[in-house]
């Protein structure tokens, strides 16, 4: 029996697990502030969204329920709290022995009272979530979380947590999608030390951070704030220090992107170059904006253009997303694409420089975004563009994915599902390609 590490702690009764709510998007000033800050989706985790069948919740009888279709066996992830007193566990491996239920992994989370044990199960297949709660109960365990858990579970966690550290090391980008998959499902945002546009510095933590029970707040490396909420289950203090130290890695190594890229040959003959981009492509990025006609400008930033240029550096910021950039022979930035963290959702964004509009740019950026959202784990991305622009309209039609439209006053968001996508990160960066033929470029590309 291992003793490893996972992002499960004890719940209190009737809390509910997920509220997800979605705003209108009215102009610039609205479409911008509707970002409460940016944070990876809730689907990039280890904790995967579960069906009601899979999912048992705050194990009462009531909430518990049982398995659709019996199986011979199902893997459950439970945690529940004992008293810490000797002999205290061993009751509780007794009881779960005696109904055949293998413990395939075991990890503690000592608190000031009681210790918090986390297990990975494999039970008989008829045994229900509700069947398995009572046993715990009659075994000493309180306040018990008990879910569903999948083949992914069965790595160990400390490989997980070094693999999670090795691709933090590689790019700033992949913090909150670290964290998220260190402690499950939960809702990550950053919030600027510097709010863009203005507005209201977020409240300070302390150097250490602070931890009060379902939300923790840690202080991010550019001196913001980064807030973690796991309404569901109060978070241990383990788990704040696994969470603390990987924003101090982040710290220390500081701003980098990796520095992979692919030369594609447009169907006229022209080569370009895509590859990731970040706030060391700030000029350039401004000089390719004041290249690009009032028209292109408004349909990507919805408003005054003269505002453009103060919103770039929070878009090529690692911190809150991952952003793109094509480059032409001569080394210009000729077009941007943004995959940007929004609470429990993902965006897209395109800006292509006029002259190079039209000719597969902006289609073959909004596949490798799309490749990316897929490899993070997003359930769905969306853009927010005006009816008029039909470039970008064609260039998420021409996905090939299933589309919702909300529109009001002018205002379009397209929203795209990810999840009958196979994850393809060769798709994303790093791999030489060719764009195969005219017909491709009829996908169109957002001005």
């Amino acid at each position: 029996m291992s003793r490893d590490m996972s992002e499960v702690t004890r719940a209190k009764q009737g809390r509910p697990v997920w509220a997800v709510v979605r705003g209108s998007v009215e102009g610039f000033h609205t479409w911008w502030t509707r970002r409460h800050g940016h944070a990876p989706p809730t689907g990039d985790t280890d904790a995967r969204s579960l069906s009601e069948e899979q999912q048992a919740g705050p194990s009462d009888e009531s909430s518990a329920r049982p398995e659709a279709v019996p199986v011979e066996s199902a893997l459950w992830r439970m945690r529940t709290t004992v008293k810490d007193e000797p002999g205290s566990l061993a009751a509780l491996c007794t009881a779960l022995a005696g109904r055949r239920v293998d413990i395939l992994s075991l990890q503690t989370h000592p608190l000031a009272e009681g210790t918090v044990d986390e297990f990975l199960l494999r039970a008989p297949g008829e045994l229900m979530a509700s069947e398995l709660a009572r046993v715990v109960s009659l075994a000493g365990g309180f306040d018990t979380w008990i879910e569903r858990a999948d083949a992914h579970d069965l790595v160990d966690a400390p490989t997980r947590v070094l693999g999670l550290a090795a691709r933090t090391a590689l790019d700033a980008a992949e913090l909150p999608l670290a964290l998220r998959q260190l402690l499950g499902r939960c809702t990550i945002r950053q919030l600027p030390a510097a709010p863009v546009g203005g507005g209201r510095r977020p409240e300070g933590v302390p150097v250490e951070g602070a931890l009060e029970e379902t939300m923790m707040r840690l202080r991010a490396p550019d001196g913001g704030v980064i807030t973690v909420e796991r309404p569901y289950l109060p978070f241990t203090p383990t788990e704040f220090a696994r969470a603390r130290a990987l924003v101090e890695l982040d710290a220390r190594l500081g701003p980098r992107v990796p520095h992979s890229q692919d030369v594609l040959t447009l169907p006229e003959g022209n080569e370009i170059t895509v590859r990731r981009a970040d706030a060391r492509d700030l000029e350039a990025a401004k000089a390719m904006q004041e290249r690009c006609s009032a028209r292109t400008l408004g349909m990507r930033y919805h408003g005054p253009v003269g505002d453009a240029d103060r919103y770039l550096n929070h878009l090529l910021s690692p911190r809150f997303g991952r952003t793109l950039a094509v480059q032409s022979a001569s080394g210009r930035v000729v077009g941007l694409g943004h995959l940007l963290w929004d609470g429990d959702e993902t965006e897209v964004a395109l800006l292509i420089e006029d002259k190079w509009q039209r000719r597969g740019v902006g289609g073959e950026l909004l596949e490798r975004l799309v490749a990316m959202a897929v490899e993070a784990g997003c359930a769905s991305v969306y853009a927010v563009t005006q009816a008029s622009n039909t470039g970008m309209v064609a260039a998420m039609r021409g996905l090939g994915l299933p589309l919702d439209y909300q529109i009001e006053e002018g205002t379009l968001v397209i929203t795209a599902r990810l999840d009958a996508l196979p994850v393809r990160p060769e798709d994303a960066v790093g791999v030489t390609g060719r764009l195969s033929s005219a017909g491709e470029v009829g996908k169109g590309e957002a001005p």
